[in-house]
């Protein structure tokens, strides 16, 4: 199996559902699930960041992928995280738009890599 299929079925059945389950649940969600999104966060960070280093140096063209990781997506978990249930309205919608963004991109790779869609010649 392709790490990239892999990598959009992980992100479509957990990534997507605790974005958008926070997003939606805001300051109702019980004290473990802040703790588990500051982990999260922390090594989203770290293992994004190394991956950057080794693309950036790589010059390959998936450096943007580890970037956004590091500069948005980490930052947003660990402030959630800490902030637990003070957490502002802001950062709970910009979680949903990442939820939203990620679902619709893992979404779109994986019918790409399953060649679901199908072009038509009507000649």
């Amino acid at each position: 199996m392709d790490s990239h299929f892999v990598l959009s079925i992980f992100h479509l059945l957990l990534v997507v559902p605790l974005f958008l389950f926070v997003g939606f649940q805001r300051a109702s969600c019980s004290q473990w699930i802040y703790m588990a999104l500051f982990a999260i966060g922390a090594v989203v960070l770290v293992y994004h960041a190394y991956k950057l280093v080794i693309r950036v140096l790589s010059q390959s063209g998936y450096a943007w992928v580890n970037a956004i990781h590091v500069l948005l997506v980490a930052p947003l978990l660990l402030y959630i995280g800490y902030h637990k249930k003070n957490t502002p309205r802001f950062a709970y919608e910009l979680l949903l738009m990442l939820g939203f963004a990620a679902g619709g991109y893992h979404l779109f790779s994986l019918v790409k890599a399953l060649d679901v869609h199908h072009e038509y010649d009507f000649e």
